[in-house]
């Protein structure tokens, strides 16, 4: 698969309940992070809620960027990762606000004077993140794992942020699922 273009295919049904390709080519909503050259957010599709409306709506990826899905919903993106240097990540606490307000949540970010890296972040989701090419660094607050081609994360909630050591870009799917922390998980994070 290239890092330059990605393919989306969607489905429907004509008027007469027969299966049809309603849309089949680049997704309409790429976009490059001002902030953090080299990341690019390639939106394939959204739920607003569950169980999702299965009909002939408008394309849900149209409109502002948003970082996680609406309630009781989803996010389905590829995300390209270019290496790092010494100009991205974003260092600077500016441009590292201005990356997660381009993504539409600010306050995501968890970024501190100790963090173990610069875009370090969290939100109340769980995440399958995938790999489809390239090689990159799972960052959490204790730990790094070194994912390559087919490796899958489960995140669920944690702070983590995404490292691209390894010189060559890459690029990874993620489908976002809305959450709750549970009772447990809030007392722990609110001892942070």
């Amino acid at each position: 698969m290239s890092t330059a273009h990605s393919h989306r295919v969607v489905t429907g049904h004509d008027a007469n309940g027969k299966a049809i390709v309603t849309s089949n080519g680049r997704p309409p909503v790429v976009i490059e992070l001002a902030a953090a050259p080299g990341v690019v957010f390639h939106e394939i599709w959204n739920t607003a809620g569950s169980p999702a409306p299965i009909g002939n709506h408008d394309d849900p990826t149209l409109g502002p960027l948003t970082l996680t899905p609406p309630p009781g919903g989803t996010r389905v993106r590829f995300v390209d990762f270019p290496p790092e240097s010494a100009e991205a990540p974003p260092q600077d606490a500016g441009q590292i606000h201005a990356a997660f307000s381009q993504i539409g949540d600010a306050g995501a970010s968890t970024v501190k004077a100790d963090s173990p890296h610069p875009m370090m972040h969290r939100t109340e989701t769980v995440d399958y993140g995938v790999v489809l090419e390239g090689a990159i660094t799972l960052v959490l607050d204790d730990s790094e794992v070194e994912l390559a081609q087919g490796s899958v994360v489960v995140q669920r909630g944690t702070n983590h942020a995404w490292a691209n050591r390894s010189g060559a870009r890459c690029r990874m799917m993620f489908v976002l699922i809305d959450g709750r922390y549970d009772a447990a998980t809030v007392s722990a994070l609110g001892s942070r």
